[in-house]
């Protein structure tokens, strides 16, 4: 018997919040380093010298930086994802004439992703700011571009309700936007289509797949997500902690500023320590959610 749709929501929504927390403890290091060489390109000679240069510097905690927003934004972003999610298959199966507990194709399901991360983007872009400015905080300090790092969630909240009020939390939102739609296409349909892969060629169902074929499609579906959105990502990451500083100009002025002043390699400084995380980190998203949705769908079946 299928839960009522608000139960559903409610599996959804928790098994997203699973998910979005084993990603983060999975991945933070790396997330952490990938926003410090998209902000401040020129700072790090790769991957590995932004790294040890972090850990010098402050210690392990550094490449902790950000921590609690990132779990607050994962947990929320992938809560409103996933229930997101489940409601737009719902509601491509009712334009498509389908029943209520049709199976959708690959495609229709990346099309249901892409339309989730909009409602999603509105509780990330937030969250996400704070992370990315208490990430970047002793580059900024360093650079001269502030004259007292803060280090704590709070006093960078205060800081931006002080400065530049409610809509200040929003800032690089029209690019968190431009990055999720078509990333998030590519992310669940990569996932998709890996899945029914798997479940093809072991001739069983793409539920039961097993741990390690889940982890791999969710790892593929990251990386092709990054792969496609990253210069978008590094605009978004330029925005939100620069504006600590002064008004910055929209995405397109942005990503135009970059690309003449510092090249178009600049939008991708980076890269290496994201497509390392995503196979560990997206791995775990899925392999979090998808276990706890199948043990709380248990719960349901006749």
């Amino acid at each position: 018997m299928a839960p009522h749709p608000v139960v559903q929501a409610v599996i959804d929504l928790s098994s997203g919040a699973i998910g979005g927390a084993a990603c983060v403890f999975s991945g933070q290091p790396l997330d952490t380093a990938k926003v410090k060489m998209q902000t401040f390109p020129k700072m790090y000679q790769g991957f590995i010298h932004c790294v040890t240069s972090t850990y010098k510097q402050v210690g392990l905690r550094g490449l902790y930086q950000g921590t609690t927003p990132a779990l607050v934004a994962n947990i929320a972003e992938n809560s409103v994802l996933f229930m997101s999610y489940g409601f737009c298959q719902q509601v491509i199966r009712l334009t498509a004439g389908l029943h209520n507990e049709a199976v959708l194709s690959d495609v229709q399901k990346a099309c249901a992703g892409s339309v989730a991360s909009i409602f999603s983007s509105l509780v990330l872009c937030p969250t996400e700011l704070v992370k990315c400015r208490l990430q970047a905080m002793y580059e900024m300090e360093a650079s001269g571009k502030i004259a007292k790092s803060q280090n704590t969630v709070w006093s960078v909240v205060k800081s931006i309700m002080r400065n530049e009020g409610p809509q200040g939390f929003f800032q690089g939102l029209t690019t968190t936007i431009a990055r999720e739609v078509p990333g998030y296409f590519c992310f669940f349909g990569a996932y998709e289509l890996c899945r029914t892969t798997f479940a093809d060629y072991m001739k069983c169902e793409k539920d039961d797949i097993g741990v390690a074929p889940i982890m791999f499609s969710g790892g593929l579906g990251g990386a092709c997500l990054w792969l496609v959105v990253y210069p978008m990502d590094c605009v978004k990451s330029r925005i939100q902690v620069m504006s600590m500083t002064d008004k910055q100009g929209g995405f397109f002025k942005t990503f135009m500023t970059i690309a003449r002043t510092e090249g178009v390699r600049a939008l991708y400084s980076g890269l290496t320590p994201t497509m390392i995380r995503t196979f560990p980190a997206n791995g775990a998203l899925f392999l979090g959610y998808e276990a706890s949705r199948k043990l709380m769908m248990k719960q349901f079946d006749s």
